[in-house]
């Protein structure tokens, strides 16, 4: 018999739901627009077009709830500084990514906050932390497109990043090529696919 996807897509929010409440715990994916969160969620779950995955950034508009084993919520938060979209999208944007993290009753059991590995950590990015650490939710950064860079580039680039997290939790991954998913995917959700 054949076995069916490990993932689906449950909802997308745009404000307060029932979901933020019910028990599940939640891995947020949070990231500015164009890193491959998507891309990385995707990779995760085994599932190639769970999250939609656009060529132009700014494809996800409202926070999406995925089940991922019937045990969590993978939850897919629009991504952040898209530079092609009105001030008013920006905004609006911002505004729900900041109540999913400040206001909502959402308690992610991590947050993952990905980069992409040649643009390193982004003023955007520092902000996104600050606004983790001030609600005190725990996260992890996740390195993603490594597959750009040559070895000593992605060492000075992960350096980089560190000297400016302080002391998150760093991992690396390419979804291109698979290195690093696996340790995440442990990461995050314990060894069983």
């Amino acid at each position: 018999m054949k076995k069916g996807p490990t993932a689906h897509f449950v909802k997308g929010i745009r404000g307060t739901d029932e979901i933020l409440q019910d028990g599940t715990p939640q891995i947020a994916f949070i990231g500015r627009s164009n890193v491959g969160k998507s891309s990385v969620i995707n990779a995760l779950t085994g599932v190639k077009s769970l999250a939609k995955v656009g060529k132009k950034p700014g494809k996800t508009t409202e926070i999406n709830f995925f089940l991922f084993r019937k045990k969590f919520y993978i939850v897919d938060l629009p991504g952040y500084g898209y530079a092609q979209a009105t001030p008013k999208e920006r905004e609006k944007l911002k505004n729900l990514i900041v109540w999913y993290f400040s206001a909502s009753d959402a308690k992610p059991h991590t947050v993952v906050l990905v980069l992409d590995a040649v643009a390193g950590l982004t003023p955007f990015d520092e902000d996104m932390i600050g606004i983790l650490r001030n609600e005190e939710h725990p996260f992890v950064i996740v390195v993603n497109k490594i597959d750009k860079l040559k070895q000593d580039e992605l060492l000075k680039a992960v350096a980089g990043i560190k000297e400016n997290a302080g002391d998150a939790e760093i991992l690396q991954c390419s979804v291109k090529t698979g290195r690093g998913v696996e340790a995440l995917s442990a990461r995050l959700f314990g060894n069983t696919r």
